[in-house]
């Protein structure tokens, strides 16, 4: 006797119902992290030699209690106070013997968030990476990326 494949409640399919390899098939959290990696290699285009050496990350959400204001790109439209950062640089720093390079981390959740649609997000992505390169760099943001 075949057995269908339903959950242990009746209601439905068990499993994925997109295929591997089709777009909606992506989480958010990569799809977020596509974005990044959009944004990053455009800039790095035109900064290859300034970015050389640069980390990109991306995490869900700010570890608040660590961040430097000075530091961060603030959302001052989430909270109040403005305490949630939507990126932050981490300067290059020596840690005992070893070289750690410049990272710029983004904060997905709090981008998420703030974003009305996809687009948006992307728009945003995009402006706080700008924003963050243009702190590391000691730039303009309009010097970092003109078309933005």
């Amino acid at each position: 006797m075949s057995r269908s494949r339903r959950d242990r409640h009746g209601r439905g399919l068990r499993g994925r119902l997109v295929p591997d390899g089709v777009p909606l098939a992506r989480s958010r959290a990569e799809q977020f992290d596509d974005l990044v990696l959009d944004a990053v290699e455009d800039l790095e285009r035109r900064w290859e030699k300034e970015l050389a050496g640069v980390e990109f990350a991306v995490e869900d959400v700010p570890w608040v209690e660590h961040t430097d204001p000075d530091e961060v790109v603030l959302d001052t439209d989430v909270l109040d106070d403005g305490s949630v950062p939507l990126a932050r640089v981490l300067p290059a720093h020596r840690d005992g013997a070893r070289e750690v390079p410049p990272r710029i981390v983004v904060y997905r959740r709090p981008l998420e968030l703030r974003a009305h649609d996809r687009d948006d997000l992307a728009d945003l992505v995009r402006d706080v990476v700008v924003d963050q390169v243009a702190v590391l760099l000691g730039r303009d943001p309009e010097e970092i990326d003109p078309t933005g």
